[in-house]
């Protein structure tokens, strides 16, 4: 498998386990895993476009520069990913855990897998996959 394939196959998993977190009403690890998502997609598209394996770095917008796209994403996805950052770093802190799994319900929640979807679905759509 090349190293695009990987990061779109591995992006598609965490999607089903973000599936299952929002099942089972497991909010906080739902939002880290359509972080996982998002990154993965991007680093698919940092594969393709470099041809070598993505850096270790979990920043969003960092990602989609390395790879090219940052001035094609709209500013829904800009927000999109922005939106995300908190899921991933600060999600791992009690000091913010609290206060970020408060502003996490079932219907916003909903509505960030929807985002997660609509994103591996663009980017997919971009390296023609």
């Amino acid at each position: 498998m090349d190293k695009v394939e990987y990061w779109l196959r591995t992006a598609e998993d965490d999607v089903a386990a973000a599936k299952v977190l929002y099942d089972g009403k497991k909010y906080l690890h739902m939002g880290f895993f359509c972080h996982l998502v998002a990154e993965k997609a991007l680093k698919a598209v940092v594969a393709n476009t470099t041809n070598e394996q993505p850096p270790k770095i979990h920043h969003l917008i960092v990602l989609a520069r390395k790879g090219g796209i940052l001035d094609e994403l709209s500013e829904e996805q800009l927000e999109f990913l922005d939106g995300l950052l908190p899921l991933q770093i600060d999600g791992r802190y009690p000091e913010y855990k609290l206060e970020i799994s408060k502003k996490l319900n079932a219907e916003n929640c909903k509505a960030l897998l929807k985002e997660t979807e609509e994103f591996l679905c663009w980017v997919k759509m971009k390296l023609g996959k």
